[in-house]
């Protein structure tokens, strides 16, 4: 087996890639809208019938929402699975697209060539590269190079309800030896990343109530107590004046870097001046003794992502509200529990409240963060493999985000991910006029292809 036949072929093959994926994202696969349930459809039948004609044994798998799409293909070495999804957001605001989302095309920019439109990033360009990256290999070999499973949901931006019971009930024919993400970028939109670590979430979304009704400051003002001046009080003692959370044993749990990623992350050369510049700031807010890249990657965050309470319409209607409400969620790192941060939050909130005072939550369910292990001899695999195709090397990097799926692989199944992608920062995913970068497309083919070659050799 030739790796540079395969490269090759892939580079001959590009415009037939591109047009496969322009007939895909035609398809307005937009999952949490009911009106495009059959578009969703068509998508995993577009996809069935792509792995067929790769020889993969693929199917259409039903679930109480969108279908997941399964195919397996048999082969010597390690059992690998490729996840990705082919759903995507809705479109909304239409009026501020250049041209009809799912109408898609290249363009020309000023930093080259672009497919235009709705997945073309968030996921099924990096989907695809995948997929071709396997049709290449099976064309110039005639197999594929090991055994591969893969795993296509249709419901991961709408909060995947069917993900955790389709993997527990297919547990057996899911398991392998190591799972291949494709729905994260390249660092600074240049340097290939392999994620090792994401922020588990956990939110809460409560109300506090002091008087029964709102009353008239003029003649409550000053003796009763305003829900309000309660509210902010307790948000603001969340953090010191150096940054960090003060909620009661809120670090037990948090792990140290080790030397070698703290090493690679300080090769990066993180700008964050520039990554704030770019959206108005100018000073880290975080932990005053971590890094920045630290802050975003590798340590715990609380913040207030809404609050209100009052009259807040124009003019003024001068009273003091029965009721205060904000919405707190927390990124979470290492082992930290989400009921134990929950409760820690809770024990602040209620231990602050005045007597007399009520508070109600609406909770949101909580995610752990995820921690893989590079000690798995793919992870440095893959990296050099990256590293050959990439003029900048690879990185074991952080993700600040949180991907609930590489947790559930490790959970439910006991595998590790890897999650490896193309995207650039600018690519608009989730906004009008998303776009994938075609050299993106393009080397992102064929880094798949060097992955494979390297995991199996």
């Amino acid at each position: 087996m030739s790796l540079d036949n395969v490269l090759k072929r892939i580079d001959s093959d590009l415009q037939g890639a591109t047009d496969r994926l322009i007939e895909l994202l035609k398809i307005p696969s937009i999952s949490t809208d009911p009106a495009f349930k059959d578009d969703c459809d068509r998508a995993a039948d577009w996809l069935v019938a792509d792995l067929q004609s790769l020889g993969v044994k693929a199917e259409k798998r039903p679930t109480p929402g969108h279908p997941m799409v399964v195919g397996h293909v048999e082969g010597d070495g390690p059992h690998v699975l490729f996840y990705g999804h082919y759903d995507v957001q809705p479109v909304d605001p239409l009026e501020l697209w250049d041209s009809p989302p799912f109408e898609p095309q290249l363009e020309e920019t000023a930093n080259g060539k672009v497919i235009r439109g709705r997945g073309s990033s968030d996921d099924k360009g990096q989907l695809m590269t995948f997929v071709e990256a396997c049709r290449a290999w099976k064309a110039v070999n005639g197999s594929l190079p090991c055994r591969i499973t893969f795993f296509f949901e249709g419901e991961e931006e709408s909060g995947s309800p069917s993900l955790v019971p389709f993997m527990q009930e297919n547990a057996a024919e899911l398991t392998s030896d190591i799972a291949l993400i494709c729905d994260t970028g390249l660092f600074e939109s240049k340097v290939p990343a392999i994620i090792t670590q994401l922020r588990g979430l956990l939110g809460e979304d409560f109300t506090i109530t002091g008087p029964d009704r709102d009353l008239h400051s003029g003649m409550y003002g000053g003796v009763a107590m305003n829900p309000i001046r309660v509210l902010t009080r307790i948000l603001a003692d969340l953090h010191d004046d150096n940054g960090a959370v003060t909620l009661a044993g809120f670090y037990d749990d948090v792990p140290e870097l080790s030397d070698e990623i703290r090493s690679q992350w300080q090769n990066l050369n993180f700008d964050h001046a520039s990554f704030l510049g770019d959206v108005g700031l100018k000073a880290p807010a975080g932990e005053v003794d971590r890094t920045p890249l630290e802050q975003i990657w590798s340590r715990p965050t609380c913040d207030v992502n809404g609050i209100w309470g009052g009259y807040t319409g124009d003019g003024f209607k001068t009273v003091l509200p029965s009721q205060a409400s904000a919405k707190v969620s927390f990124r979470l790192v290492g082992q930290q529990d989400p009921d134990k941060i929950r409760a820690a939050f809770r024990q602040h909130l209620e231990s602050n409240l005045p007597e007399g005072f009520t508070v109600e939550y609406r909770t949101e369910k909580g995610s752990p963060a995820s921690q893989m292990s590079t000690a798995n001899p793919a992870f440095e695999a893959a990296r050099k493999a990256l590293s050959d195709e990439w003029p900048d090397a690879a990185a074991f990097a952080g993700c600040g985000g949180s991907i609930p799926i590489a947790g559930y692989f490790k959970d439910l199944l006991g595998v590790d991910a890897m999650l490896i992608g193309f995207a650039k920062d600018d690519d608009q995913i989730h906004s009008p006029n998303e776009k994938y970068d075609l050299e993106s497309f393009h080397k992102g083919i064929r880094s798949w292809a060097r992955i494979l070659d390297a995991m199996t050799h």
